[in-house]
C-alpha cells in the first residue's frame, strides 16, 4: 500500500461505505441526469458538468435532451445544431469530442455506450474520470471517478498532502476509491464522494458538524481540514485587449466570421476582432483589418459603444466594440457571411460575442 494511503489501515471501510451510502440516500439532489441510468444521458450530463456548475448545467442537459434524446439522434445531428444546443456552455472541445465518440459508438459498438473500460476510454474526450463516472454510475462497475470533489474529500478523509494540482497525483486517489468502493453499490458511492464535496465539503469552511463520514475523517480529527487539499496556485493569467466591429451592409445584414477549426473556440461564429494597437486609433486598425483579412470596406463609428470583458480560465479579453457600415459589395464565403437579424440567432457565438449583440440591440432600442 502507498505510503499516502497509511490512514486507510485503520479505517473501518464498511462503516464508511455505509454511512456515506445512507446520506446520499436521504439527501442527494434532485437532478434531471439521476431519473434514470441511461448511460448516454450519463455520458451528457458528465461531459457538461467538467467545468461548469450544477445550476448552470440543468437546463442545458434538458434542452440538450430534448433536442437529442437519444445516441444515434445526436450521432445524426448537424454540428452547427450541436454547436448552438451548447451554446453558452462553453469549452466547446468538449461536444466536439463528444459528438465524434458517439459517432463512433453507433458504427462501432451498435450505438451501445461500452460498459468495459478499454472500450469506453478508447472514445474521444472520455478520460478517466468520465469514463469511471459513466462505468460506475450507469453500469454498477467498481471503477473509480476521480474529480476535483473526491480529490478534496479524501485528501480531508484520509490526510493526502500531495498537491493535487500534479497529474500524476491523481493515481493515488484512484488507487483509494478502489480501496473505499462498495461492491454492492458504486453507483451511488462514487455519486455520494462527488456530493458530499460538492454541499459540504466545501473548498473554504466546510461544514464539518454536518458531515456523515465526519468520525472517518483524519482532518477533521487533526484540525487540519483547512488546509487540505494541498494545490499549487496556477500560472499567471494572460490579458488580451481586442476590437471588435458590428458591421451592417445597406440591406440590413450583420457581417459575421467563423473561427478556425482548431484552438480556442473552434468553430463558433464571432464579429469581425483584432488585437487592439496601443499606437493607431481603434477605428483605423479595424477598418486597415477588415480591408486586410476579408476584403471588406468599413467605414467605422468613432465611439465605440461598449466594452466587454471576458474570463477564461489561462486568459482574459477585453473586447471594444465599434458599430460601422460596410461600403460596397462582401465576397460571402464559407467562414464569411452577412445574416439577417433573425438569421444570426441560427449561429452559434461564444458568450462573449452574444453579449456584444444584447449590448447593440439595446443600443439600438435606446
Amino acid at each position: 500500500m502507498s505510503e499516502t494511503l497509511k490512514n486507510l489501515k485503520n479505517m473501518n471501510v464498511k462503516s464508511f461505505q455505509d454511512d456515506l451510502i445512507s446520506w446520499f440516500e436521504r439527501e442527494q439532489r434532485d437532478l434531471p441526469w439521476r431519473k434514470d441510468q441511461d448511460p448516454y444521458k450519463v455520458w451528457v450530463s458528465e461531459i457538461m458538468l467538467q467545468q461548469t456548475k450544477v445550476d448552470t448545467v440543468i437546463p442545458y442537459f434538458l434542452n440538450f435532451i430534448e433536442q437529442f434524446p437519444t445516441l444515434d439522434e445526436l450521432a445524426a445531428a448537424d454540428e452547427e445544431k450541436v454547436l448552438k444546443a451548447w451554446e453558452g456552455l462553453g469549452y466547446y472541445s468538449r461536444v466536439r469530442n463528444l459528438h465524434s465518440a458517439v459517432k463512433e459508438v453507433k458504427e462501432k459498438y451498435e450505438s451501445k455506450v461500452p460498459d468495459n473500460p478499454k472500450g469506453i476510454s478508447s472514445l474521444k474526450g472520455v478520460g478517466p474520470y468520465t469514463a469511471g463516472a459513466i462505468l460506475s454510475i450507469a453500469y454498477g462497475k467498481p471503477e473509480p471517478a476521480v474529480d476535483g470533489n473526491v480529490m478534496r474529500v479524501l485528501s480531508r478523509i484520509l490526510s493526502i498532502w500531495e498537491d493535487i494540482a500534479k497529474p500524476s497525483t491523481r493515481k493515488v486517489f484512484e488507487e483509494a476509491v478502489r480501496q473505499l468502493i462498495s461492491e454492492e453499490n458504486p453507483s451511488y458511492f462514487n455519486q455520494a464522494l462527488m456530493e458530499l464535496g460538492a454541499l459540504i465539503c466545501t473548498p473554504t469552511s466546510p461544514s464539518c458538524l454536518l458531515c456523515p463520514v465526519r468520525e472517518h475523517c483524519c482532518a477533521f480529527e487533526e484540525g487540519t481540514q483547512g488546509e487540505l487539499p494541498v494545490k499549487t496556485k496556477k500560472k499567471s493569467v494572460k490579458h488580451v485587449d481586442l476590437i471588435a466591429g458590428l458591421l451592417i451592409n445597406e440591406e440590413g445584414k450583420i457581417l459575421i466570421h467563423k473561427r478556425p477549426n482548431k484552438g480556442l473556440l473552434a468553430d463558433l461564429w464571432e464579429f469581425p476582432n483584432v488585437e487592439k494597437s496601443q499606437i493607431v486609433h481603434p477605428r483605423r486598425v479595424l477598418e486597415d483589418f477588415l480591408l486586410d483579412e476579408y476584403k471588406v470596406k468599413g467605414e467605422i463609428q468613432t465611439r465605440s459603444f461598449v466594452k466587454i470583458d471576458h474570463v477564461f480560465s489561462h486568459l482574459t479579453w477585453e473586447i471594444e466594440v465599434f458599430a460601422g457600415e460596410i461600403i460596397g459589395k462582401v465576397n460571402e464565403t464559407a467562414t464569411l457571411k452577412l445574416v439577417t437579424a433573425e438569421e444570426l440567432a441560427e449561429y452559434a457565438f461564444p458568450v462573449s460575442h452574444q453579449k456584444i449583440w444584447k449590448e447593440y440591440q439595446n443600443t439600438i432600442e435606446k
